[in-house]
């Protein structure tokens, strides 16, 4: 039986640790890719070398060569500049619209039946150049960035309220910034709603955090988050081949949901061997439309302006 193909895009600090991620979880073969000589070869190796330790078989090679990633099943896109201290997320979209659209093109080149994960930012704007410029079917390019919000806010949540991470579930929605729309009414701790939990300032000041999380860490950091992006791809990544039928909240293309008007922005999905296989439609309120309706204005404005660069 043929192994599962996995090919990571850049092999900076995101990029390698995806490799990682998922040469532990032994999700087939993976190729990490980076057009620095010697970068992707030397880290690759690194892991393969661990593989004695964790009792793994993982063939992880590194390369330069894009016809090395051909029949590729999955692909993840890392490439691009990160953010640093000082900066917003959409600092990053001339330059980094220019690599996605360069990377997309090999993709459809060598990888033309791979589902696509894209990781760099500003997220749902990438998304939108990765899938117009490979013309690749909707359900099969998608983003990793509410699996990223989603798990920081139930971090918070759960070291709040001194409970087990994996007994809090939330959803989350919009645009990956800081105008996300957390639905603390879809959160709960198994079952129990938070608001049974929290009073509505501490929820509040969670959802806030969940909003600024990531400048948090490039702040103590001086650059970007990679652990919990990493770990976010590489779930999402999972869910499609072995067809978990997994609900995320991931950027997807939405036609009339939510009223999206044909766009790619963060909703509850779906995700199997189809990739994203359904939308999950919530009932929402009116102050959550409101506040879904302001972040996809967003998404759309910068939407606009990487059409203007492709």
């Amino acid at each position: 039986m043929a192994k599962d193909k996995i090919t990571v895009v850049g092999a900076g600090n995101v990029g390698a640790t995806t490799a990682h991620i998922a040469a532990t979880r032994r999700l087939g073969q993976i190729v990490l890719l980076d057009i620095v000589e010697g970068l992707a070869e030397g880290k690759a190796l690194d892991m393969a070398e661990a593989s004695p330790i964790y009792g793994s078989d993982q063939n992880v090679v590194g390369t330069t060569d894009w016809a090395r990633t051909a029949g590729s099943d999955v692909v993840i896109v890392t490439s691009g500049m990160p953010r640093k201290a000082g900066m917003s997320r959409d600092d990053l979209l001339a330059t980094n619209a220019k690599i996605v659209k360069a990377v997309s093109e090999q993709i459809a080149r060598h990888c033309p039946n791979a589902f696509v994960i894209v990781v760099c930012n500003p997220l749902d704007a990438m998304v939108y150049a990765t899938a117009k410029t490979t013309g690749f079917p909707k359900q099969r390019v998608t983003g990793m960035a509410g699996a990223l919000d989603s798990a920081r806010f139930c971090y918070f949540l759960a070291s709040e309220l001194d409970v087990c991470v994996e007994d809090v579930h939330c959803v989350l929605m919009g645009g990956h910034g800081d105008d996300m729309v957390p639905l603390p009414r879809f959160t709960s701790v198994s079952g129990i709603p938070i608001a049974q939990l929290l009073d509505a300032s501490k929820i509040d000041e969670l959802i806030e955090r969940t909003r600024k999380g990531g400048i948090e860490v490039v702040h103590l950091l001086g650059f970007s988050a990679y652990y919990a992006p990493a770990a976010g791809a590489v779930q999402m990544a999972e869910a499609i081949l072995r067809d978990k039928k997994q609900v995320f909240s991931c950027c997807a293309y939405c036609e009339t949901e939510y009223r999206a008007d044909g766009q790619f922005v963060g909703v509850p999905a779906v995700l199997g061997k189809e990739g994203v296989e359904r939308i999950i439609e919530l009932d929402l309120n009116r102050s959550e439309q409101v506040q879904f309706d302001e972040s996809l204005a967003h998404v759309k404005e910068l939407v606009a302006k990487v059409d203007g660069i492709l």
